[in-house]
This record gives C-alpha cells, structure tokens and sequence, in this order.
C-alpha cells in the first residue's frame, strides 16, 4: 500500500475502533492527577495495568500527594510497589520523580518530550502517555498491544517489535487528534480480541481492513 493508501484505511479503522469502543479511557486510573498517571506510567513496565491500579491504591492512600510521596521512606516504598517486579528501581524512581516535580516544576507534569525523558525511568511511551492524556496531544503509545497489532494491521513491518520504529510509523498514518484515543482502544481490541497467541480474527470488527485478519479468519497464532 502506499503512504496515502494506508492513511486511509488506518481512518477506517480508527473509525471501527470508535463504534466498538466508544469511551477511549486510559486503563490506569490515575483519576486526572499527572503526578500519579507519571508513577503508574512507570510502575507498569512489565506489568500489568491491573496490578499498578491495585498497588496504587494502598500506594497514594498510604503517600496521598506528589510531596508526600517525594518525602517517604524508600523501603517502606519499595514493599509496597514489590508485586510490580524491579520494585527496587521503580521506587527510587518515582520517588525521585516527585521530588523532581515538586521541587522544579511546582508539581505539574511539564508536556515537553525532551523534558519527560529526562525524569528517572521515563522512556518514550510514558511520555507520549503523559503527553497524550494530560495535554491531548498528537501521541502514539507504543505499548505491546499497540506494536503487535499495528504490525498485523500492515501497517508496519512485519516482525517489528521496535516501539520507536512503530511510534515514527504511526505518527504518519493516524491523525494527530486520534493518536492518543486510538492506542487506548487497540489495548481494549488487544485484550479482549486480538491477543498475542490466540487471535480471535472471526469475531474481530476490523477483519476485512487488517491484513492478518485477511489473510486468515479463524483464530491463529501470530505471534
């Protein structure tokens, strides 16, 4: 397909994802604070969303503001983010990122990209999840749902597993006011339909326009 061609069917698939999904909400409920979506941004590497929410409930009920939890004890910290995996690193990390906030930018999570990379363990998928939910900005969130189905759309190359080649892919093919809804809705498609080892492609919405989904209706491994 060309540039144009594939603009247009990632329009017609923004478009099924909408009717399919008509609330396109983040799966981390952070509850419009930024200090806490940047803490469970980071809590949920190699982990599950499910897990984050749970943790950040005894979390920010233990640490209940940015200072708060930018003042607390390191272990104590760490035994409660310890299910979320690499406890350690996570919570010396958001530790310092809400001393960071606090202290520099008066506790409200900046929207510069190049500022977001430079907080303690923030790559370029939190910050484009950052950037897209707290601001609304053009953003691609290349999460394991958004880089495993884009790449059985034919959108991308195929075997990508590169969440920067999937990010400057899709910045050219999604409209700029859909990028952000779009990667909450493929991570609802990605859980409920299109996983990674049992794709449910018959019972999918976006069958015809996806190039898996073409190529094979009934429920196959991909991966």
């Amino acid at each position: 397909m060309t540039l144009k061609e594939k603009r247009e069917r990632m329009a017609q698939i923004v478009d099924r994802l909408k009717e399919k999904y008509p609330a396109a909400e983040c799966a981390l409920e952070y509850r419009g604070e930024g200090w806490k979506l940047l803490v469970m941004g980071r809590l949920s590497a190699q982990c599950t969303d499910k897990r984050v929410n749970q943790v950040c409930e005894v979390l920010f009920d233990r640490f209940p503001t940015c200072r708060a939890l930018a003042d607390g004890e390191l272990g104590e910290i760490e035994e409660i983010v310890r299910s979320c995996g690499l406890y350690r690193t996570k919570a010396a990390n958001i530790k310092e990122s809400c001393r960071i906030l606090c202290d520099e930018f008066g506790g409200e999570v900046p929207r510069d990209m190049d500022v977001l990379l430079t907080f303690p363990g923030v790559g370029r998928k939190i910050a484009n999840l950052l950037r897209g939910d707290l601001y609304h900005l053009p953003a691609i969130v290349a999460d394991t749902h958004c880089i495993r189905l884009c790449e059985r759309f034919g959108m991308t190359p195929r075997g990508c597993k590169d969440p920067v080649k999937t990010e400057q892919v899709m910045v050219k093919l999604v409209a700029p006011e859909e990028q952000s809804d779009f990667c909450h809705r493929v991570v609802l498609l990605g859980r409920e339909i299109c996983s990674a080892r049992a794709p449910q492609c018959g019972a999918c919405p976006l069958r015809e326009l996806c190039a898996k989904g073409k190529k094979d209706g009934k429920s196959e491994d991909f991966s």
